[in-house]
């Protein structure tokens, strides 16, 4: 008997243990309450959010900041490395907690903000981001070109890249896109690069004559290369699937009124203009999704 008891009181001590060590996901007033909050961001991921020498930079850290100080708290950012999909990294930072370290974030920043993909229902009818409510699309997203003008006089379509090499991100949409598309006429000409800013390098150093990424991205590092013969192009994608696509936020679904909070904030971010001069600071084109033009 006293076995036993000696069991349980092993097995009770060892779940305090495990919610000790577990941060959960927290309601407005809980984070007004404890005057901080915590936001996830994207590690190593060049405008938006990254470090240099200890110092954290980028677009979504500005936009988080920004939050923080609208909700008089003080800020504290979780930097995530991006799991194999959307899912699992909602999962991993916002709701569950990864299974080595079982601490969330109250916030995440850039995830989709798409209807049809916040309803999305698995095989058995349940929703899959039943556990998330996103909301407050901050920036319309799309897929752009730089181009070496000494190599290439224009990028009008993309059959252009049949004759001239163009780099790309690994395992990205745009790799994908430039090898299957139209029988895969340009595959040859695609080369990969285990990063964008690695692409970009590529061309300044004429390994390349082109490189195609996320916009806001490509017009980052075109200001970096600071030439004039870095000139973006301004061709279409037929058959890459969606042209253009908005990035929004997203918190626990348990936590709606948090979200109205940043929802707010974020409304007033954007017709003040103060989202269009953080995105201009960092030379990233920013576009205002249909969400706050059809309000007007």
């Amino acid at each position: 008997m006293k076995k036993n008891n000696f069991s349980v009181l092993i097995f009770w001590l060892s779940c305090c243990g495990i919610f000790a060590t577990t941060t959960f996901a927290r309601s407005y007033d809980d984070i007004i309450e404890s005057n901080e909050i915590t936001v996830a961001v994207y590690s190593d991921f060049t405008p938006f959010s990254f470090q240099v020498n200890g110092e954290a930079k980028g677009i979504d850290v500005e936009v988080a900041k920004y939050i923080a100080k609208k909700l008089g708290v003080e800020l504290r950012l979780r930097w995530v490395t991006a799991d194999e999909n959307v899912e699992d990294d909602l999962r991993n930072n916002l709701w569950k907690g990864h299974f080595l370290k079982r601490t969330v974030a109250d916030l995440m920043l850039r995830v989709p903000y798409d209807k049809k993909y916040s309803q999305l229902r698995d095989d058995i009818g349940e929703l899959v981001h039943a556990q998330v409510h996103m909301f407050a699309p901050y920036h319309t997203e799309s897929w752009k070109i730089v181009f070496n003008n000494t190599k290439i006089e224009e990028v009008s379509t993309m059959a252009v890249f049949q004759y001239h090499d163009i780099g790309v991100e690994v395992d990205s949409i745009p790799q994908f896109y430039l090898i299957s598309a139209f029988n895969g006429r340009m595959s040859k000409k695609t080369k990969q690069f285990n990063s964008l800013a690695l692409a970009i390098a590529a061309m300044n150093e004429q390994k390349v004559d082109a490189v195609m990424g996320l916009r806001s991205q490509v017009s980052y590092y075109q200001q970096q290369l600071a030439s004039p013969k870095y000139q973006l192009a301004a061709n279409a994608f037929p058959n890459i699937g969606k042209q253009q696509w908005d990035i929004g936020m997203a918190v626990k679904s348990d936590y709606r009124q948090l979200g109205y909070a940043i929802a707010d904030i974020v409304e007033a971010m954007i017709k003040q203009g103060v989202m269009k001069n953080i995105f201009e600071d960092y030379h990233a084109i920013y576009q205002l999704p249909e969400f706050y033009s059809a309000t007007k």
